[in-house]
């Protein structure tokens, strides 16, 4: 018997083949570019990327977020990301105020038009997830988070359990 089936449902696998688990890279790499395709047009006609989109997403998510909470969320560069930042301060999109008990801090803030793009490429992205957790059904949807959950280091999940279970 292989180890590798379960009883039919795909529970309990204990042991996965390497040629299993390159289909599974292989499948994160479609779905992710399946994932990101809808966003990356929205992207592409303001002469954005991706770490536009972060930004925007994590700014909507914690208004008045500093940068440096920023830059630990997104794990990159001061440098790269006060690049981002500046396009998107200077074309309107994100707001910077000065801290009040702090005024070495930056407060981020999405614009009117901000929260107008974040809307566009998070509704984008839900509808595609939302399709496939329907196909998918709620077993594998509770599985399939479990699994990014496993993946993540255990710094990357207190930031996501943090932000999880700060917001909806």
């Amino acid at each position: 018997m292989d180890k590798s089936a379960g009883s039919g449902s795909g529970e309990t696998l204990l042991f996965l083949t390497d040629e299993q688990l390159r289909k599974g890279i292989e499948a994160m790499f479609f779905a992710y570019r399946g994932f990101t395709a809808d966003p990356d047009r929205i992207l592409d006609q303001r002469g954005y990327g991706r770490a536009h989109h972060r930004a925007l997403h994590f700014i909507h998510r914690a208004p008045g977020t500093t940068v440096n909470n920023l830059l630990s969320i997104l794990g990159v560069t001061k440098q790269s990301l006060n690049r981002v930042l500046r396009s998107l301060i200077d074309d309107g999109l994100v707001e910077s105020r000065i801290g009040r008990e702090d005024k070495r801090e930056r407060h981020l803030f999405l614009t009117p038009v901000g929260a107008e793009m974040e809307r566009a490429l998070s509704d984008a992205q839900r509808a595609r997830m939302r399709a496939a957790y329907r196909a998918a059904g709620p077993a594998a949807v509770a599985g399939f988070r479990q699994v990014l959950e496993a993946m993540m280091d255990t710094e990357q999940r207190a930031q996501f359990q943090s932000l999880r279970d700060g917001g909806s």
